[in-house]
């Protein structure tokens, strides 16, 4: 991608964390998903690890290689206009060196900002120590300076997402992303698994003195009413993956049991539509 094109999607991207209505971010794990969410009208797609994981046969965790989690975030963007922000989980690493390394090949690849979560995956230790996690980012935004482009750092917290939304937890959510936010952060990000109770996002948006990214669920607040709480991103990880794989499976049911084919033929995108998303490949 052009650099001056790059830098100024990354500006984009940024001010929409900023803008008087919420950034809704889907989240894409292949071409086809990320262009429907292209046509319906979104302004940015996010990337899911867990989705993109799923799709080249690993689970979730850093398992599949940030070369082939790049590779697929750049098709992606090859069949976007929109700006991509792409999900590297950790970073791939442990070293500032390393993270550093694996923010650089997500502005290699054209896209223009990132999520970096503090999970170590460890039940020992099952957080990055805060210092380290602002040294971390910290490295990133000095580097993504150096190239001349604004990468939008979205730096997760999984402390409610690992030991649920206590008082105490969720004062660590805070401090923690006020801590990332001070180290260059641009958004804080604090999934939860599905449950985050209003009182609790409301205390995150009054305290975390940044832009609040949070994850949608089933008891979720709607759209409106996390704008009116001040919320300024919503994400959806890879829930509308698990959706669709869901609707395949009863599709398989139904052909196992039935012998039918309603639900493979209800409401179908037709053959030439789909192939119309692509008949001028930009690549």
């Amino acid at each position: 991608m052009n650099k001056d094109k790059q830098k100024q999607m990354a500006d984009d991207f940024l001010a929409l964390h900023h803008a008087p209505t919420i950034l809704i971010l889907p989240n894409a794990w292949d071409v086809v998903s990320a262009k429907v969410f292209e046509l319906e009208g979104f302004k940015a797609i996010g990337t899911t690890s867990a989705g993109i994981a799923a799709t080249l046969g690993y689970p979730d965790g850093q398992r599949m290689s940030l070369i082939e989690n790049m590779a697929v975030v750049q098709r992606m963007i090859n069949h976007t206009t929109l700006p991509v922000s792409a999900d590297i989980e950790a970073g791939y690493a442990t070293s500032i060196a390393g993270v550093v390394k694996a923010a650089q090949a997500v502005l290699d690849v054209g896209a223009v900002g990132l999520n970096l979560e503090d999970g170590t995956e460890d039940p020992a230790t099952p957080l990055f120590e805060k210092a380290l996690q602002q040294e971390r980012i910290k490295a990133i935004r000095e580097m993504s300076l150096a190239n001349g482009v604004h990468l939008v750092i979205n730096a997760r917290t999984d402390v409610v997402m690992i030991n649920g939304d206590s008082p105490q937890n969720l004062r660590e959510a805070i401090d923690r992303g006020n801590a990332y936010k001070e180290a260059g952060a641009d958004c804080i990000f604090v999934p939860d698994t599905g449950n985050l109770e209003k009182k609790s996002i409301a205390i995150l948006v009054k305290e975390i003195d940044a832009p609040v990214n949070v994850l949608a669920g089933a008891t979720t607040p709607p759209i409106a009413e996390l704008q009116e709480m001040g919320i300024a991103r919503v994400s959806l990880g890879p829930r509308p993956m698990r959706a669709v794989l869901s609707l395949l499976r009863k599709i398989a049911q139904e052909l196992m049991t039935a012998g039918t084919y309603k639900l493979m033929s209800k409401s179908s995108i037709s053959y030439s539509e789909v192939n119309q998303w692509f008949s001028a490949r930009k690549v």
